[in-house]
């Protein structure tokens, strides 16, 4: 039985790929790489139907996920790689999908993705570990809303998972949660062992989809950035503390937004600090 189901009859096992390209996974670079196309396929539909879609996916490495998306019928993919060893091994992919996969040769962080993808979009990525949360938070604190992706499926560690979706009162919120979830939704759809990847990292996985919300009125994203940093420096501490790296009379704030200044950042649901946030504005 072969390996890999349905690719056209030139291309390659991944597994040949890979070796054939050298391409030993760089932990400088966050990689780790899926090799099961079941597992890469089973990422790709949990994204939606992709008949018609355009998805760009960033980290594709030798394109295990990129081949499951264009088997799972995406009209185009538009990879996203820095490696430039990488490249080789795409753009064999891309001869065996023509017109279907384009492949950009730069660093995900420092690129506009929105200016260049064709609607309807999605963004499903086996993430670079290192650069995943900033990734993350850049196309969630977009000017623009609803943003240009329809939807976001995303692998993450899953720690950083957790965070996403945590609720208050919990260890794991914090700024990423209500980051994550002032203006989207987000939900944790199943964990991949680290054994499925190539090399295994120490931690489990998770694929989390996230889907833009409406945008509450009266928020900017660099206010809750601030709000959020200055309430979470300091996270033991009450916020009439912690605030004060934000406002000399946090009190003031927290009165306007209904908050008890004795209460801690840890215990306060999303909606009380997109509140405190307009209170921030307005007292600028």
């Amino acid at each position: 039985m072969p390996d890999e189901p349905d690719l056209p009859p030139d291309l390659p096992p991944l597994r040949e790929v890979i070796a054939g390209h050298g391409l030993a996974a760089r932990k400088s670079l966050g990689q780790n790489f899926l090799l099961d196309i079941n597992l890469t396929r089973r990422i790709a539909r949990t994204s939606g139907a992709l008949h018609g879609v355009t998805v760009a996916e960033v980290g594709p490495g030798p394109g295990g996920l990129t081949r499951a998306l264009l088997l799972e019928g995406a009209r185009k993919v538009v990879a996203i790689e820095k490696d430039d060893r990488c490249i080789a091994a795409l753009e064999d992919l891309a001869a065996a999908f023509p017109g279907r996969l384009e492949i950009v040769a730069a660093d995900a962080t420092k690129l506009d993705l929105g200016e260049r993808i064709e609607r309807p979009a999605r963004i499903v990525a086996n993430l670079p570990y290192n650069i995943s949360t900033v990734l993350l938070v850049g196309w969630l604190g977009t000017d623009a809303w609803p943003p240009w992706w329809d939807s976001l499926t995303l692998m993450f560690q899953r720690e950083v998972a957790e965070r996403i979706v945590a609720a208050p009162g919990s260890k794991t919120y914090g700024r990423l949660s209500i980051l994550s979830q002032w203006r989207s939704s987000a939900r944790i759809l199943f964990d991949v062992d680290r054994r499925a990847f190539t090399p295994p990292p120490k931690i489990t996985s998770s694929v989390v989809r996230i889907e833009p919300k409406e945008m509450p009125e009266g928020i900017r994203f660099k206010d809750l950035e601030r709000v959020t940093a200055a309430a979470f420096g300091q996270r033991r501490k009450m916020l009439r503390s912690s605030l004060k790296s934000l406002a000399a009379h946090p009190e003031t704030l927290l009165e306007a937004a209904g908050i008890d200044p004795t209460s801690r950042a840890e215990d306060i649901p999303v909606d009380d600090f997109l509140a405190l946030t307009r209170a921030f504005a307005a007292s600028a």
